[in-house]
């Protein structure tokens, strides 16, 4: 019967490892060869500029950047209770990733690394992986939103009494959060994550804060370059301004990660496109920044998750 139970065990983490790495090809697929997919044709016109390789160069290099960044954030977390070697962290990462694409948000991202790490330490590794992704999204929104008003001064995208009542809504979000911090929720309170962030090691701290300030520049450059590598020249902080409002908004939108494209893509055609900046450029942009920070690095996380072993 022990023998039986191991079989089915083994079966079912082939079965499940299968699923996650089809499933995740077979909608890429599906993207990139729909009705709806860029002409690629298209996109071989843009290398007649000698330039265009200076800049595509440049692009791949914010990616790298981008993911290694990542990895080492993740590595200095993790190193508050256990040291973990780069190439163990990338795997992390990456599978985590892959497992995670088919989850609004990318939820499944957390219960995919806590299944690397002892079941005592389940808990803290979600609660690091919070930690990870949350000074993340405190830099996207505070950048998002002065990059919105800076836009929205140029370009009106938004009245500004929508604009007032967006940061109003934030503000007293803010406030209800400080003044109900010690209100408990089944043993939870915003109190208790406080003090739990603080009681991480300063250093691990500054170093993580660095680092997502470091993944942000790299990801808002990359698609600046991507600009420019389709031959549009708009002033640079103008383009900064709309860049970082189009992560901000299409980040605040429910999602999955595998139409994460589509979302930012919608919102980058409504801000570039009062820039005059033509819609098959943004499409392209958005379609290609997907390719680098999602494809890419799920295919290799696939590799990762059939080498999985609990």
């Amino acid at each position: 019967m022990l023998s039986l139970s191991r079989k089915a065990k083994q079966f079912l983490t082939v079965l499940v490892k299968l699923l996650i790495v089809g499933g995740a090809f077979y909608f890429i697929y599906g993207r990139l060869a729909g009705d709806e997919s860029p002409d690629w044709l298209r996109f071989r016109e843009i290398f007649n500029n000698n330039s265009a390789y200076l800049h595509a160069f440049i692009i791949l290099v914010l990616t790298f950047l981008n993911r290694f960044l990542e990895i080492i954030k993740w590595q200095n977390l993790v190193s508050s209770f256990k040291a973990i070697p780069l190439l163990q962290s990338t795997a992390q990462v990456l599978s985590a990733m892959t497992a995670a694409l088919f989850t609004p948000n990318g939820i499944g991202e957390y219960a995919a690394k806590a299944l690397y790490f002892e079941k005592a330490q389940a808990k803290n590794t979600i609660f690091l992986n919070l930690v990870c992704n949350g000074i993340q999204l405190i830099i996207a929104v505070m950048a998002g939103l002065m990059g919105l008003a800076a836009f929205n001064a140029y370009y009106p995208v938004i009245r500004g009494s929508y604009l007032l009542i967006l940061l109003a809504i934030l503000f007293i979000i803010i406030v209800l959060l400080f003044t109900a911090r010690n209100f408990t929720v089944r043993g939870y309170s915003v109190q208790k994550i406080i003090d739990k962030v603080n009681a991480l090691p300063k250093p691990i701290h500054r170093k993580n804060t660095l680092l997502a300030f470091g993944r942000y520049f790299c990801l808002i450059h990359q698609h600046y370059f991507l600009f420019l590598l389709f031959g549009v020249h708009q002033p640079y902080p103008d383009m900064i301004a709309a860049i970082t409002a189009v992560y901000f908004l299409g980040s605040s939108l429910p999602t999955f990660q595998l139409f994460d494209f589509a979302v930012r893509g919608s919102v980058a055609v409504l801000f570039f496109g009062l820039m005059g900046v033509n819609e098959w450029i943004v499409v392209f942009a958005a379609t290609l920044q997907w390719l680098l920070n999602i494809v890419i690095p799920v295919s290799i996380g696939s590799y990762f998750v059939f080498r999985f072993n609990r």
